[in-house]
């Protein structure tokens, strides 16, 4: 199916977790990587990975409830609605925003997952000393990933 509104992740990242949608944090990535992947121009980029299933969990979406929404072209907005709509929890503004704070804020916990995340920060930008978050790292992989100079 195309879509008008499915990035191509093979010519550039999904916006950052960083963005929010609704005082929601990695939800517009997610949206990307799923348009995208709908549009089969995901690249390496995957719908419902550990951190997207995080904030589904949060709310309480299923994400293939989400891809058939995504699949018919809504667009951020009527995303954010159908979402506030149909979520299992509904979370306030508040809970929403500290939720996203603490996804900011979230490190490596375990030896496995800091093996993985040292590893790449290592391959990536090994002379950056500020990587220290999970979105620090993303953002500094899109940027390597697509020509920059880290």
């Amino acid at each position: 199916m195309a879509l008008n509104n499915a990035p191509d992740l093979t010519q550039r990242p999904p916006r950052s977790a960083r963005v929010r949608l609704g005082g929601y944090v990695i939800l517009p990535r997610m949206l990307d990587k799923g348009r995208a992947a709908i549009a089969k121009k995901n690249g390496e980029y995957n719908y419902a990975c550990p951190m997207d299933e995080r904030l589904l969990d949060f709310v309480g979406i299923d994400a293939k409830a989400l891809h058939k929404q995504l699949a018919a072209g809504k667009g951020d907005v009527e995303i954010l609605e159908w979402i506030n709509k149909n979520a299992k929890f509904k979370r306030t503004l508040v809970e929403v925003h500290v939720w996203s704070s603490l996804a900011e804020q979230r490190v490596p916990t375990d030896v496995e997952t800091r093996e993985f995340f040292n590893g790449l920060h290592a391959k990536v930008a090994p002379k950056r000393e500020d990587i220290a978050t999970w979105f620090d790292l993303l953002d500094v992989d899109d940027y390597a990933s697509f020509g920059g100079k880290v």
